[in-house]
């Protein structure tokens, strides 16, 4: 009777998932350790969001299996914010007050980032955010394990601009119109300016979330690069990177024209993608699946068997991608550090988050700073293959560590490399 009720639960559960509704997996009969996952599960994001629920909820699956942390299983709850940016804080405010997490895995853009932070702040919960992201923030209560902006944009910039980059000349800072681009963008011109490129050579365009037409976008693009050798930033978010990367295929904008660096397209973004028009444009990440080592084909493997048993849409084609690489290493250095901290109190946590440090999917030992609340990660740039992978053209010789605030934004030499105690 016992077995009925749990397997009922759990389908109950898995439908409220899927609908977008909160949804807890219970242990039956144990001592449990509430986290919460606040990804968008519908609207323009869920393309993005989605996959990183599911690898949060293969992590756990994987460290339930293997004990629990001090022994005790962990208890998902699942929440959609539904691509709605107040809803992140309403829901994260749930998770902390009523549903009594320890923890939450979650957040793709800035924006939703920067809803969440006063909730997690006031209440001193703890968010692990695992996407690159526009720097310029630091908070006791979160951790970035995605890349900041010397762990990707700048190098991106460097290489664009090398011999072996092409030596773009001129720039297309296009991106959807919030705080991750504006702010990246910001810094990406402080950069160029630096290096001498005028502000007639940078051409800056801004689309709504969710926007689909690129026709004239594309073709403005065309026309600016008639002016000298072109590169294209794009720090384009959430599905309206289908239609974009359609249309650079339907106006024939090869990479050996005017190629495009991508901030936020991976594996999975491509997934909709007929990518054969695109090879040659590239990505920049801190992962990407075609990474030869064995502690990725363990992930891989990990990933893909997960897919399968669970019937995930994709599984017949399991993609990994750098923001469930940055999910995984978040989920497993928060249980190392439960374990070391003895407890589950965020302030413990925190104290013993410095210096973890985990094997990572990238071949690379991630390590988290001592004091800045960011990952060591090492540095790859992709170029688009026609199977939907990236073949890596450059990488850094190890990790990079992380500078939240950006050199080239006046006054942030002043600013401390680590959050204050509040």
């Amino acid at each position: 009777m016992q077995r009925r009720i749990f397997i009922k639960r759990l389908v109950l559960s898995a439908a409220l998932a899927t609908a977008g509704l909160t949804a807890t997996v219970p242990v039956l009969g144990a001592d449990t350790i509430k986290v919460g996952i606040l990804h968008s599960l519908s609207g323009t994001m869920a393309i993005s969001e989605t996959v990183l629920k599911d690898t949060a909820l293969m992590a756990i699956e994987e460290i339930n299996a293997k004990g629990g942390v001090m022994g005790k299983k962990l208890e998902v709850v699942v929440v959609d914010p539904a691509s709605n940016w107040p809803l992140f804080a309403e829901k994260a405010r749930q998770l902390i007050t009523q549903d009594k997490v320890a923890v939450v895995f979650g957040c793709w853009t800035s924006v939703s980032r920067k809803s969440v932070l006063p909730v997690f702040e006031e209440l001193n919960g703890l968010l692990f955010y695992p996407v690159q992201y526009e720097g310029e923030e630091l908070s006791k209560n979160v951790f970035y394990t995605g890349a900041a902006p010397n762990q990707q944009a700048i190098p991106a910039l460097e290489y664009l601009m090398s011999k072996e980059g092409g030596g773009a000349k001129r720039f297309v800072l296009l991106g959807t119109d919030y705080v991750y681009p504006r702010t990246t963008n910001k810094i990406l011109r402080a950069f160029l300016k630096s290096k001498g490129i005028k502000d007639s050579d940078i051409d800056e365009k801004y689309t709504p979330f969710g926007h689909s037409d690129y026709q004239t976008i594309v073709a403005d693009v065309k026309k600016f690069a008639a002016g000298g050798k072109t590169a294209v930033i794009s720090t384009i978010n959430g599905d309206s990177n289908v239609p974009f990367y359609k249309e650079l295929g339907n106006q024939g904008l090869k990479a050996t024209d005017v190629p495009v660096v991508a901030f936020s397209v991976g594996e999975e973004e491509l997934r909709g993608v007929d990518t054969k028009p695109l090879v040659g444009h590239l990505a920049a990440w801190n992962y990407f699946m075609s990474l030869k080592n064995p502690t990725n084909d363990v992930f891989k493997k990990e990933w893909a068997d997960y897919a399968k048993a669970k019937k995930l849409p994709g599984a017949d084609k399991p993609l990994t991608n750098d923001p469930m690489e940055a999910t995984y290493i978040g989920i497993h250095m928060w249980k190392q550090a439960v374990e070391k901290a003895k407890s589950t109190d965020t302030d413990k946590v925190v104290a013993a988050m410095a210096g973890q440090t985990f094997k990572a999917p990238s071949g690379f030992t991630a390590k988290m700073d001592e004091k800045n609340h960011h990952l060591h990660k090492p540095v790859f740039i992709g170029e688009v293959q026609a199977n939907g992978q990236f073949n890596v053209v450059w990488k850094t010789p190890g990790p990079v560590r992380a500078q939240p605030w950006s050199p080239f934004i006046e006054g942030n030499d002043k600013k401390k490399d680590e959050p204050e105690k509040k």
